[in-house]
């Protein structure tokens, strides 16, 4: 098990890529601790773990709310004694509108959970890290803002300040042992991607395969959140140590830069 015995914090565990970084990171020896701000969810990613013979903890938690933050990584190492691996997985979608139709409260809502969530969290648990002189940080991403997304500003403009986050802080504590990185997941296979697919097709007049190779790379496939949390597991273990500052898309070729 490439993460025996260590302690990792999976935030937006309930559901979607999340869910599954977290079971993946559990079934690799990790003692996985659940964040996200759905009880019933998250109890549904704890049973799986548990029934795969892994260990994991929920904490319900608000990523906005830096109180919640700091009590997250204070339980955390109540809780199992440390914190080796942080991902940070939660964030939102924000508004889809034209960029003059938005309102400030939407722009400031979507940099609130996938900006603001990522630096409380980073802030509250490099300090943990630092004491241990080790640690590993993922910061989930996306191709969008790599990649244009019409009508999507706020979510392309806020995975883009991700990447700058992951890329500075990797600087601030590489000297500490603590490795910072950034995973940019693509069209990842799921209900969420088949409704923009089938919406496309209907818009335009085209078939269901015709739409979905707007989704697909080179090998002509979809992602799925698989192989986004192997990416993360690789980050996160002994083989990835001397991986930092980098911005890795897991795209099938979709992203390439």
């Amino acid at each position: 098990m490439r993460l025996k015995d260590k302690v990792a914090i999976v935030t937006g565990a309930s559901q979607g890529i999340g869910q599954i970084i977290a079971q993946a990171v559990a079934g690799e020896g990790a003692m996985t601790v659940l964040a996200a701000r759905s009880e019933k969810n998250l109890a549904d990613t704890s049973k799986a773990i548990a029934d795969a013979g892994g260990v994991s903890h929920t904490v319900l938690s608000d990523v906005t709310d830096e109180v919640s933050v700091k009590s997250l990584m204070e339980e955390t190492v109540a809780r199992f004694g440390a914190l080796d691996i942080l991902i940070n997985n939660s964030g939102v979608a924000g508004p889809m509108k034209a960029v003059e139709d938005i309102t400030a409260e939407e722009w400031e809502e979507c940099f609130a959970v996938n900006v603001t969530g990522m630096f409380l969290c980073c802030k509250h648990a490099i300090p943990i890290m630092k004491e241990r002189r080790s640690g590993r940080i993922v910061n989930i991403s996306s191709m969008t803002g790599k990649r244009p997304l019409i009508h999507r500003s706020p979510y392309a403009a806020s995975k883009m300040a991700v990447i700058g986050l992951s890329r500075t802080l990797a600087f601030e504590v590489g000297e500490f042992g603590i490795t910072v990185n950034t995973v940019c997941p693509g069209a990842t296979e799921g209900e969420r991607i088949r409704r923009v697919i089938a919406n496309e097709a209907q818009a335009l007049g085209i078939s269901l395969e015709e739409a979905e190779k707007n989704f697909t790379g080179t090998l002509g496939e979809l992602v799925t959140p698989g192989d986004t949390a192997n990416m993360c597991v690789y980050l996160c273990s002994e083989d990835g140590k001397h991986m930092t500052a980098q911005d890795i898309n897991v795209t099938a070729g979709l992203c390439w830069y």
